[in-house]
């Protein structure tokens, strides 16, 4: 957050939620006690001139839309649709992976948005602070049908229908990182195999 003149305040809170507080401050930056109750306040009150949201809020806000956007995709009928309007659903699909790996690497992350540059300098990435490629994680049917750019119904049915290696051959063909996905039974999620 960009640093504007604060001014104290005296309020009483209830003590569970004052204990709760407490417990989830820390002296990283972005996570003290301060800092949480200020994106609780904006998250509550909205928009403020001459406060700057944070990171973590923002792509909170972001990740709201996303869920809303995808549910409109899942629930346009399946009539056939012109190259154009296909192209740009592969693009704007393309677009939401990317944003939720760069949520979800964030969300992982123990100091959440804090702007510690030196910690990803090497990867170039503010998101990946580990300097690694960043790994796609298991999908439940719902996503991996966005990402398969089929309908729920069309992925069940290739499940059902086709061996596991036959599977993960049509699922490499319709990827567009060609990640072959494989069905977990324990844990009920496909699983990318490179």
């Amino acid at each position: 957050m960009t640093r504007v003149e604060r001014e104290s305040m005296n309020f009483k809170l209830p003590k569970p939620l004052a204990i709760a507080l407490r417990k989830a401050a820390s002296p990283q930056p972005g996570k003290t006690a301060t800092d949480i109750v200020i994106r609780g306040l904006l998250r509550e009150l909205g928009e403020i001139p001459g406060v700057e949201q944070s990171t973590e809020t923002r792509l909170q806000e972001l990740e709201k839309e996303l869920i809303l956007l995808r549910s409109s995709i899942f629930e346009r009928d399946n009539s056939p649709t012109d190259s154009r309007t296909e192209e740009k659903l592969v693009a704007l699909e393309l677009r939401v992976a990317k944003l939720e790996g760069a949520l979800g690497a964030i969300q992982n992350n123990s100091f959440g948005a804090s702007n510690n540059r030196s910690r990803y300098k090497s990867s170039g990435n503010p998101y990946n602070q580990s300097g690694k490629p960043a790994q796609i994680a298991a999908l439940d049917e719902q996503k991996l049908a966005l990402r398969l750019n089929v309908n729920i119904p069309t992925l069940k049915e290739k499940h059902e229908s086709l061996t596991p290696s036959e599977f993960a051959e049509w699922s490499k063909n319709r990827d567009r990182a060609k990640y072959m996905w494989r069905f977990n039974e324990k844990d009920k999620l496909y699983h990318p195999v490179k």
